[in-house]
């Protein structure tokens, strides 16, 4: 045996042996080490963690938690003069307070189904939701629901003000705290007085605080009477407020409807039968849209404030992140201060001119109706001012419009109309009637320089309620020939090289199926400018204008740099130059547009409000306004003269031109600049224009788009209304008028070619001297010379081209036309002749030299109707000049 080779072997497995042992040690010693650390860690970081949540909880907010309600303080509304115009508070805005007595268990139940299913177990915190949400923001699943209970939705809106943090950190340190005062809360407030807190809190939509009011807002009857399926609409709106609206989202709101009718069943509140009937209920058929809190109202607010509102909710939205809820709790109960730009001295002066009946030739009524029948079998229908305009044609009455010729042949419309209706049996179980008086009119003025509104009026007539249909901001309407600056004219001159002498053939003007018209009944006038084109409002020169020149692409891109947001893609066509598009355009976005050009060419935001100020006097919002250039200023002023030429009585260089459109707007004593506007049917008229210090718009129309028939006050009574206005905000100021910036010059051109006129033939024009000074941005200036005039021989006799016979000649200046041009305009009157028709070769002896042959030496005789040539050219010679 190897004795040695064995004792060898087990020396090495020894050494490894003990290097094991050694390394295991190592190895263990390193993982108690590790633990130890990792307690350490976690001790430390536990205490840290502690520390800062008891820091947290040791900084909320001290409330006696045991009379928590939402705050209340009024919000303060000031104008430019440092006046208080209206104070916004709680009991003004919409809410009123219902106990828990009054509340259907139907509608506790909805709410709490919906929003916190373990409400009646909980302690204030519901662990398992806030674990899911937690996992939901980890995961990135959106649809795993918040964490929030209805207590500490209460905590939130009651102590945090709506929760307004602008950081993580800040949210954070406030749902720790929130967490805190809700364990707290549940402990010292019993479930139905927090339930009840709570639905007497939150916002419903359309400025409906709480679902006592909701209840008359949407139903028209008292909390306590509301159906399952009204509870469910209810429960609904919360969320987002805006989103599920009943009115405005219906939709939206019914399919929530429907999600939180299954939650009832799922969790044992309701039967499969009650959900089944709940969901046939036609719920919203009943919805009506009313504004109780307004008709509550002794003064309601202003248009102006009616704007300020929706102006002040929007701003915190975007600035300051809040949702729907947190704005309007702000707004109605934050103690905040909010100074406008509204001039109460302008103000009044619009409202005065506005609502005075001497400004109208008519004063008719349009009617609001609704009639809810209940019938002998149990049935229930609704009418409205839809049902009388069908009675009126089932009588026969074709010419009805709608329109009354004063409140009482109103009521004994309806009268009549329900005794027709009205059958044995049949139970009336509601009824209103709201007459408005037509036509309508909107003003809005601005300062141009700061975007400031100074007024605002949206409607004429006595205003009833707040926050109702204001015409000035919300309301939509086709802005006719105004839209031929913004869309037409403005890109031409300021991208596309144009300038205000370019012209455009005015004739008749077919693109597709669609032939376009003018306004006036003088005729087509033929060479026409772009000033032509404003000041005449002439309708074939802007389309020609925008389709051959400018391409309505960049018409819609300039639009919307001037601040129109209502426009859709299908205004990429001709139509866009003369307003016809798909939404139309608000007063308010319109006069903003032109307070571009009145800048300078600089657009600025119109706004309603310059800061907001918390219950504590911090600048809450400043509100700056946005600007951004639209257009040169050369080409504002250009705008700007030629807009100001429409407000001087003129008439179109023609034999039988149009008149300039608004002189019944000119301001005695003020430089003025504007555009009209008239749609086809005459169903809008508008006026919009600027002075060195303000700009202005005024809509005028009926609601339902009655055509302005001289029965309904005609289409022209607002151009007389805005010069009462602006006349009156200018009396005693000073007239700066329109300086020429640096960048423009002027030059004389031909107003037929808007190239350089020829002495001797453009002065010459039939009609007169065509020849004007002109405006130009600087490097514009035309080189070429016209040639739309020629002088030419003409026989004397016949004024017809000369032929070899006739015996005296002089000369005159025609006018030379587009190829392709065969229309009767006003300057085919004067378009070059045919040969003279008068004399002819019968014995007719042309003396030596008489021709304008150089080798003519003798008498030539010719036969009737032959026309010399020209032997070095061997074509037929002309006898004229081009000039």
């Amino acid at each position: 045996m190897n004795y040695g080779k064995q004792s060898t072997e087990r020396k090495i497995k020894s050494a490894n042996s003990k290097a094991r042992k050694y390394t295991t040690k190592v190895f263990l010693a390193f993982l108690k080490s590790l633990f130890i650390l990792c307690l350490f860690g976690s001790i430390v970081a536990a205490s840290v963690l502690l520390g800062m949540v008891k820091g947290i909880i040791d900084n909320a907010p001290d409330v006696d938690i045991s009379t928590i309600v939402p705050n209340e303080y009024a919000t303060t509304v000031y104008d430019s003069a440092g006046n208080v115009t209206e104070t916004l508070v709680t009991a003004g805005s919409n809410r009123e307070e219902a106990t828990y007595e009054e509340l259907p268990k139907n509608l506790v139940n909805a709410f709490v189904s919906y929003e916190d299913s373990r409400f009646w177990e909980h302690n204030g915190i519901d662990l398992r939701s806030i674990m899911r949400a937690v996992r939901g923001v980890l995961t990135g699943d959106s649809t795993a629901g918040g964490g929030s209970t209805i207590t500490q939705q209460l905590i939130k809106n009651s102590v945090f003000g709506g929760g307004m943090e602008k950081s993580f950190g800040e949210r954070l340190e406030r749902k720790f705290q929130e967490w805190f005062l809700a364990i707290k809360l549940d402990g010292v407030m019993s479930k139905e007085q927090i339930i009840t807190n709570y639905l007497n809190t939150i916002n419903l939509g359309n400025n409906t605080l709480g679902v006592k009011v909701a209840a008359k807002r949407y139903f028209n009857k008292n909390v306590s009477e509301l159906t399952l399926s009204e509870c469910a609409v209810l429960a609904g709106i919360t969320q987002n407020p805006s989103k599920f609206n009943p009115i405005s989202g219906q939709k939206n709101n019914a399919e929530k409807q429907k999600v939180i009718l299954q939650y009832m069943h799922d969790q044992g509140y309701i039967t499969k039968e009650e959900e089944d009937q709940a969901l046939a209920d036609d719920v919203y058929s009943r919805i009506q849209n009313v504004d109780t809190a307004t008709k509550e109202t002794a003064s309601p607010y202003s248009y102006f404030t009616d704007k300020l509102v929706e102006e002040v909710i929007t701003s915190m939205k975007e600035k300051l992140g809040y949702t729907d809820t947190q704005a309007h709790n702000m707004l109605y109960s934050g103690g905040l201060s909010i100074y406008t730009t509204q001039d109460p001295g302008i103000q009044t002066i619009v409202d005065e001119e506005i609502n005075n009946p001497e400004n109208y030739t008519a004063a008719r009524y349009s009617i609001e109706y609704r009639l809810s029948v209940t019938h002998k079998d149990g049935t229930t229908t609704h009418y409205s001012e839809e049902n009388v305009k069908r009675y009126h044609k089932e009588m026969g009455d074709n010419g009805y419009d709608g329109l009354y010729n004063n409140e009482e042949a109103a009521e004994a419309d309806i009268q009549g109309y329900k005794s027709y209706q009205l059958k044995e049996g049949d139970t009336i179980i509601g009824e209103s009637l709201h007459k408005t008086l037509q036509p309508q009119a909107s003003f809005v003025i601005m300062d141009q320089k700061t975007g400031e509104v100074k007024a605002i009026n949206g409607g004429r007539g006595q205003k009833l309620a707040s926050l109702t249909l204001n015409r000035a901001s919300n309301t939509y309407r086709q802005p006719g020939s105004t839209f031929k600056i913004l869309t037409a004219f403005s890109p031409a001159l300021d991208t596309c090289g144009a300038t205000l002498g370019s012209v455009y053939y005015d004739s008749v003007y077919t693109i597709g199926n669609k032939t376009f018209s003018n306004w006036y009944s003088s005729g087509y006038q033929g060479y026409s400018s772009i000033r032509d084109g404003i000041i005449y409002s002439m309708n074939i020169v802007a389309v020609r204008c925008l389709v051959e020149t400018v391409k309505p692409q960049l018409g819609v891109e300039y639009a919307r740099n001037f601040g129109i947001t209502s426009l859709t893609d299908t205004d990429y066509n001709p139509a866009l130059a003369l307003g016809g598009i798909t939404k139309g355009v608000s007063n308010l976005e319109l006069t903003g547009a032109f307070a571009t050009i009145a800048n300078g060419g600089v657009y600025t935001k119109p706004v309603f409000f310059t800061k907001i100020l918390d219950h504590d006097g911090k600048v809450l919002i400043d509100n700056t306004p946005e600007t951004h250039r639209v257009l040169k200023d050369s080409t504002a002023f250009l705008l700007t003269d030629a807009m100001a030429a429409s407000m001087d009585s003129s008439r179109k260089f023609s034999s039988s031109g149009p008149s300039s459109t608004s002189p019944a707007a000119k301001i005695p004593g003020m430089s003025a600049a504007g555009k009209s506007g008239t749609t086809s049917a005459n169903n809008d008229i508008w006026f919009v224009g600027y002075t060195p210090y303000y700009t202005a718009g005024i809509w005028a129309g009926c609601d339902d788009n009655q055509k302005l028939t001289k029965q309904n006050g005609g289409a022209s009574f607002h151009k007389a209304i805005w010069r009462k206005i602006m006349t009156r905000i200018h009396e005693g100021k000073p007239d700066p008028g329109f300086p020429m910036p640096d960048s423009v010059e002027t030059a004389q051109i031909c107003r037929k070619s808007g190239k350089l006129a020829v002495t001797g033939v453009c002065t010459e024009d039939p009609r007169g001297n065509a020849v004007y000074t002109e405006y130009f941005a600087k490097g514009t200036v035309p080189t070429d010379v016209c040639n739309n005039h020629v002088r030419a021989t003409v026989c004397s006799v016949s004024h017809q081209l000369p032929t070899p016979y006739c015996p005296e000649r002089t000369t005159a200046v025609f006018m030379v036309l587009p190829n392709g041009e065969t229309g009767q305009t006003d300057d085919s009157k004067y378009a070059m002749p045919g040969y003279c028709t008068i004399h002819s070769a019968n014995s007719i002896t042309i003396p030596p030299g008489s021709y304008p042959y150089e080798d003519e030496t003798s008498p030539q005789q010719y036969a009737p109707g032959y026309i010399p040539q020209n032997p070095g050219a061997n074509k037929p010679i002309y006898p004229w000049e081009d000039y």
